[in-house]
């Protein structure tokens, strides 16, 4: 059995797709590496094509009709043979001398962890300028460990998709599948497994380069806008997918964690229907807060009262200038886009 699934997702991938293939390529006979070329209308497939046969033993292409990065992930989960599953998008790439560091701590596991961590950089090629997230703050280096090790997070600190490996078999068992046509549904990823993550493996290796850049990326504010259906419907996905308070009464500092990463979610929700300006927007805004609240009351109560998402969601229309003076001040502040 091979020791690591690297699953990339390509839709269109040509003019970038062989960086990452070529940095997954060091993993060998412990790396399975399944391309799936989610109807691509360039060379995607052709370059695929040409990498498997190149690397028979190594590399598996998958062709299938066009269905989102979601679609592309569900393939990929359900053909994967490795005992670890890792998500790398085509315009991305891993460190070679982390991923060498990462696959000898993989294999020397005697009892598997269910989700290993790793650091990612922000990485903005084309400016040669990086930002590097580590989690040495939150989980003990080196050591199998549970939630209740974990440490308090920085605000610019989550569990995404590019910091994540997990079991294969534990994903398998949740029934993992991700929404088709749908962007950031890597915040799903990202969430739905944790509840049923038991053992941790953090590495203080820089692993996973996401490439920043791109002009068709679907992180800039007129992509959030044009795509608010979609993130508003991730949303409710990933409220759906945890029983806050089963949760709580089990491992209450990863309740703390999910609160909070809703309470983002809801938050960009927020920010983005009020920039939109219009009462549809408006409406959407009150129905995906009803939505929390009829599906919890307290979990209402706290995202609304106690968390950051409450201050983006302020009354009246004075409540809205604030919450959008707020976030541009954040923005001018932090940097971000």
């Amino acid at each position: 059995m091979k020791t690591i699934t690297f699953v990339v997702p390509c839709y269109n991938s040509q003019d970038y797709m062989k960086r990452c293939i070529d940095s997954l390529l060091p993993s060998g006979k412990e790396g399975e590496i399944i391309i799936v070329d989610d109807g691509s209308t360039d060379k995607t497939g052709e370059i695929a094509d040409t990498y498997a046969a190149l690397y028979p033993a190594q590399i598996k292409v998958i062709h299938k009709e066009n269905g989102g990065h979601g679609s592309g992930v569900n393939a990929g989960l359900e053909a994967a043979a490795g005992r670890f599953f890792k998500v790398v998008d085509s315009d991305d790439w891993l460190d070679e001398k982390a991923l060498s560091v990462l696959l000898t701590q993989l294999k020397k596991q005697h009892s598997l962890p269910d989700m290993v961590v790793c650091n990612y950089i922000y990485d903005h090629l084309h400016e040669n300028r990086q930002h590097r997230v580590s989690f040495d703050n939150v989980f003990p280096a080196d050591s199998i460990c549970s939630w209740s090790c974990m440490g308090r997070f920085r605000s610019s600190q989550y569990l995404v998709m590019h910091a994540l490996i997990f079991r294969t078999v534990l994903l398998k068992e949740i029934g993992l599948r991700l929404p088709e046509h749908t962007f950031y549904v890597d915040n799903l990823f990202a969430c739905r497994p944790l509840p049923k993550v038991k053992r941790i493996l953090y590495l203080d290796l820089d692993l996973y380069h996401y490439f920043l850049g791109r002009s068709d990326q679907s992180v800039n504010e007129i992509s959030y806008m044009r795509r608010i259906d979609e993130q508003i419907r991730v949303t409710k996905l990933v409220a759906d997918s945890v029983n806050f308070g089963e949760v709580k009464q089990i491992t209450p500092k990863l309740e703390r964690y999910l609160l909070r990463n809703l309470s983002i979610m809801l938050s960009i929700c927020d920010i983005f229907l009020l920039m939109m300006k219009t009462k549809e927007a408006l409406h959407k805004r009150r129905q995906l807060w009803e939505f929390i609240r009829n599906k919890d009351e307290k979990l209402y109560m706290r995202l609304r009262f106690t968390t950051i998402s409450g201050a983006t969601y302020l009354p009246g229309r004075l409540g809205g200038m604030l919450t959008l003076a707020g976030y541009r001040m954040a923005k001018s502040f932090l940097g971000f886009a």
